[in-house]
């Protein structure tokens, strides 16, 4: 069976959503996604959670703002932040669906092996 050709427009989708994609694959942003699976958290709650410093993480949230994935709420001098909408949180429970399923074989692949 021969496949048919990706048009330009199938390659920007997939190139956007290779792009989504890149910020579920930092593991700081995934970390901060996986927080706010419990609800809203300030970014002193995502620091503490991370251990990185209050500047990398609001750099990580604001990346993950401008995409999308996150959206934030002012409260007086705190600003919280919660998962944008349900697809997100659903996206990140099957994730953990197929983790169960593969992680092992995920874990050992030398193709994708994050550097320590």
């Amino acid at each position: 069976m021969q496949r048919e050709a990706v048009s330009v427009d199938e390659r920007d989708d997939i190139d956007v959503a290779a792009q989504m994609f890149r910020g579920f694959g930092d593991p700081t942003r995934l970390t901060i996604l996986t927080e706010l699976l419990a609800g809203e958290r300030r970014v002193v709650d995502l620091v503490a959670a991370v251990g990185g410093s209050q500047s990398n993480v609001s750099g990580h949230l604001a990346c993950l703002k401008e995409c999308g994935l996150v959206i934030d709420r002012p409260e007086g001098r705190a600003v919280h932040y919660r998962l944008a909408s349900p697809a997100v949180v659903d996206l990140l429970r099957q994730a953990e669906v197929l983790l169960g399923q593969i992680g092992e074989n995920v874990a050992l692949c030398r193709n994708h092996r994050m550097p320590r």
